[in-house]
């Protein structure tokens, strides 16, 4: 049998006052100062709404700022993609600043660094060369970095400096804008972790996996020391969806499990789109018992230039 409805009579319905609710916004505490002209960066920054983005990357600045000031690593986690859209200079004035003092990668940041280290380029179009079966083949990128992992292997050093020894010591004619090469001159961590098969390297005949393997190998327990040491530092993932979230879980757990106890850290996750793998391994997870997670959904090459600026504002003269 069908149930028959009939319209409610909303005369009874009780209402209250919007000026006794509560409100999660009000123009006193969140709303957006009018820009000016020639305005400041500094004053930039303070105009922007205080919800949401925008107060995230406050906290951000805030983390990195209070980690510096008390001498804590600030850790730079890495996809390909940064490198691609013309960061370098921007991250390596955070490194030259102190401001960051470790950085991982990707194995194909990695790739794209070496690339523009030495014909200050990188980024094949793949699709039109797939079929042709050039994707990846390129003889300098192939060759050039599976041979100096295979010098370097005896030097007891691991990926990421390997690759930025090279480049410093064969004078790249663009050496400047590499990452790799900045972070060996500044003589902090800089590791690189490689998925078998993911990378165009792996496709060369110079390569051999044993020397990839372990050579990766030699930064991930490199990586683990710094990760140790986290306690009230902060770790930026930007650009990388799967690797990197998934290696900093690793490198975190190890260093519990050897009892390191690192707890009171910042992290914060940087991509264009909010991705499983960051938002648990990165954001979620490992602060779960202390410190703050944030996410900053956004164009790289617009949030890590305001990033950067916001710092470098805060800590000048610091």
């Amino acid at each position: 049998m069908v149930k028959k409805y009939q319209p409610l009579d909303f005369e009874n319905v009780k209402t209250y006052s919007l000026r006794t609710r509560d409100n999660k916004v009000n123009v006193r505490d969140h709303f957006a100062c009018s820009p000016e002209a020639r305005m400041s960066f500094a004053s930039f920054i303070d105009r922007l709404p205080r919800v949401l983005g925008a107060d995230s990357l406050r906290g951000v600045v805030e983390a990195i700022v209070k980690a510096r000031e008390a001498d804590r690593p600030v850790v730079l986690a890495m996809g390909g993609h940064v490198i691609k859209c013309g960061l370098q200079p921007v991250l390596k004035a955070l490194i030259e600043a102190n401001i960051i003092n470790a950085v991982a990668m990707n194995g194909s940041a990695a790739i794209h660094d070496y690339e523009v280290s030495l014909v200050g380029a990188t980024s094949e179009d793949v699709g039109a060369v797939l079929h042709s079966g050039d994707f990846g083949f390129s003889e300098e990128t192939g060759g050039g970095i599976n041979r100096a992992l295979k010098d370097a292997l005896p030097q007891g050093i691991g990926f990421g400096e390997a690759i930025g020894r090279s480049i410093i010591d064969k004078r790249h004619e663009f050496r400047d804008y590499s990452l790799l090469a900045a972070c060996v001159e500044k003589e902090i961590p800089v590791t690189v972790h490689v998925a078998i098969g993911t990378d165009i390297i792996h496709q060369h005949p110079e390569f051999d996996g044993a020397v990839t393997g372990e050579m990766s190998t030699r930064d991930f327990r490199l990586l683990t020391s710094v990760v140790a040491d986290l306690s009230g530092g902060v770790w930026l993932n930007v650009g990388s969806a799967v690797i990197m979230p998934e290696v900093f879980l690793k490198v975190l757990s190890i260093a519990q499990n050897l009892g390191h106890h690192v707890n009171d850290f910042t992290t914060a996750n940087f991509d264009m789109n909010q991705h499983y793998r960051p938002m648990q391994n990165v954001v979620k997870r490992p602060t779960s018992d202390s410190g703050r997670g944030y996410t900053l959904t956004g164009h790289h090459e617009i949030n890590i230039p305001l990033l950067a600026a916001a710092l470098l504002d805060r800590l000048d003269g610091v």
